[in-house]
């Protein structure tokens, strides 16, 4: 048997399952950055520096 059909069958690739996994984390990352901007924004209005 060659290596290469022996590391394959071995380590199957699935492509599918880690392009979702990588766009789920990245959507996470997107709705975590603007969480921190609105909690930022609402207590720079609660401490009255709206004005910027």
């Amino acid at each position: 048997m060659r290596r290469d059909l022996a590391l394959s069958a071995a380590r199957p690739v699935r492509k599918g399952a880690s392009s979702i996994a990588c766009l789920a984390f990245v959507i996470l990352l997107a709705a975590a950055f603007w969480a921190g901007a609105v909690w930022i924004g609402q207590a720079l209005m609660k401490i009255g520096v709206s004005g910027l």
